[in-house]
């Protein structure tokens, strides 16, 4: 899903940021899933938002994942080269300190702070096998809307097992939240498409049983694919 911009739906990754960061800065390894990433904007956003709220020592355990079921989008990723016209909604401050121009006219480069930051991997969410199970922070927007109700509700269920407990869920403005999952993930305010990790074997059970027939059937993939104190720098 190639639609997105740099700081596209800003506020809800804030929330969802603000929301992790006080789980985040005692641990070692903080990995932060972009699922669905395009060609690179969102998962540097997400980058520079935790750089502007992260010290240094706590930014360095930062890893960002950021997948696609497009493989063609590896390489921009990888290298963060944007032409300039994708970066006029930056803000001028952010854009000054991130991003610096190239040796080729019209283009700039996510500064290599937070190049390092980022990884592409090509991933299909409906594989239902997520990157890694640890995740702090998963990001999936623009991307749910394009599959079928009971597909929707399997990877959100992928999404809460590779959820670390406490762990923090975006998705789209305009993508609810399926019944079936609403034991499982407690949304954190009434107007944001955000949602935290609820710690429930019953929960879970829950889940199961809310699925469309039998839990066990199987289905055919389409192809297709609150504020919070912040760890700040002193």
């Amino acid at each position: 899903m190639a639609f997105t911009f740099f700081f596209r739906d800003s506020q809800t990754l804030e929330l969802a940021i603000d929301e992790a960061l006080p789980g985040l800065c005692g641990r070692a390894f903080i990995h932060v899933w972009d699922a669905g990433c395009a060609h690179g904007p969102e998962p540097y956003t997400l980058t520079i938002l935790l750089r502007q709220r992260m010290s240094d020592f706590v930014f360095r355990n930062v890893r960002i994942h950021a997948t696609d079921v497009d493989a063609a989008f590896a390489e921009q990723v990888a290298c963060g080269v944007f032409p300039e016209a994708e970066v006029h909604r930056v803000p001028p401050e952010i854009l000054e300190r991130y991003f610096r121009p190239t040796a080729r006219p019209g283009l700039v480069e996510v500064v290599p702070e937070l190049r390092a930051k980022v990884t592409f991997a090509q991933h299909d969410l409906l594989s239902l096998r997520p990157p890694r199970e640890d995740f702090s922070l998963i990001v999936c927007k623009n991307v749910l809307l394009h599959f079928e109700e009971t597909q929707r509700i399997e990877v959100l269920r992928m999404f809460h097992a590779a959820l670390q407990v406490g762990g923090v869920l975006a998705l789209e403005p305009t993508q609810k939240l399926p019944n079936a999952l609403a034991s499982c993930l407690k949304q954190v305010a009434p107007h944001v498409q955000v949602f935290r990790k609820v710690e429930s074997t019953w929960a879970v059970h829950r889940a199961d049983t809310a699925l469309v027939g039998n839990p066990s059937d199987t289905f055919t993939l389409s192809t297709h694919l609150k504020r919070s104190k912040r760890c700040y720098a002193t």
